[in-house]
């Protein structure tokens, strides 16, 4: 309906597609009571949502003053939870990049069979709870798990250790990069690389000279994600982690396990840090599709 319209108004006079332009318009614009009622709606919904819950953790980690906050922060096993979280963070994010570029850069340069089935299972953490990727471990890991007697005559820990933990948040973050990618390199097609390679460039070369500097926005908006996720799991690093506090509690167990004993402080201090990732988070994802908006737009020839 809408091509038709369009094509109509291409072939009328400048009157008519005046009148015309004008009529669409008017089928969009809705009458302002329904407007403010709309934006009303909105902005209600984000803030008894996201706005309010936000306040009430910075509320409660500062009730009890500054030195207070920073007393529960400063606590040992406080600052073993932020060490561990940074650390598994580090770890899957540097993984799931590895991962992200060789995946992405496959399905979108290259045709091969079962690419499909390459790209549902990137998607499969989307759509698998992260308690049951972690029991998934446990059955792999486990004392009673199909490694697990082939890894106690190793002396090998995976499970309640910080392998274990790195592999549940790997497995649960690992498709923020390679989905922020795939799309944004399948748009760009291969002229570039194709004539990169003619004129001699190997395939490092034309990797690092002219694929990357075309994907570094979208590998930067993908590492946000992923460091975002990763800092923020709970469910899967509650299963395989065994909650051994000072060695294997990242933030968000730690921020349970104080709350659960009546250290609100705490809690919500620890609670305050997530946030503030959140919030960062926010900012920097809007700061980089800003850069993939500019980057989409069609260039002069």
């Amino acid at each position: 309906m809408t091509m038709q319209l369009t094509d109509t108004v291409a072939l009328a006079s400048p009157e008519a597609r005046a009148h015309a332009e004008a009529a669409r318009r008017n089928l969009r614009t809705e009458p302002p009571a329904v407007r403010i009622a709309i934006i009303s709606l909105a902005i209600l919904f984000l803030s008894v949502f996201v706005v309010l819950p936000l306040v009430v953790v910075f509320a409660q980690a500062f009730s009890k003053g500054i030195l207070a906050y920073l007393a529960a922060l400063s606590e040992p096993e406080a600052l073993a939870a932020i060490r561990l979280t940074l650390l598994v963070a580090a770890i899957s994010v540097g993984l799931n990049l590895v991962f992200g570029l060789v995946a992405a850069w496959a399905i979108a340069k290259f045709e091969f069979r079962g690419k499909t089935f390459l790209i549902t299972l990137i998607d499969l953490p989307f759509s698998v709870s992260p308690v049951i990727s972690g029991l998934v471990f446990v059955l792999l890991f486990g004392a009673q798990g199909y490694f697990g007697s082939w890894l106690r005559e190793h002396d090998i820990q995976i499970l309640f250790a910080v392998p274990g933990i790195a592999l549940a948040t790997t497995f649960v973050t690992f498709p923020f990069v390679a989905r922020a990618l795939i799309p944004l390199m399948q748009e760009q097609g291969t002229q570039e690389e194709e004539a990169a390679i003619s004129l001699g460039a190997s395939g490092l070369q034309t990797f690092f000279r002219v694929t990357l500097p075309n994907i570094k926005w979208g590998v930067l908006y993908g590492v946000l994600l992923c460091n975002a996720r990763a800092m923020g799991e709970f469910g899967a690093v509650s299963v395989v982690s065994g909650h051994i506090r000072g060695e294997t509690n990242t933030m968000p167990l730690l921020v349970e396990i104080l709350y659960n004993e009546y250290q609100f402080v705490a809690a919500f201090a620890i609670a305050s840090l997530l946030a503030m990732l959140a919030l960062i988070t926010l900012i920097a994802k809007t700061v980089l599709e800003r850069h993939l908006d500019e980057g989409h737009e069609p260039r002069d020839h």
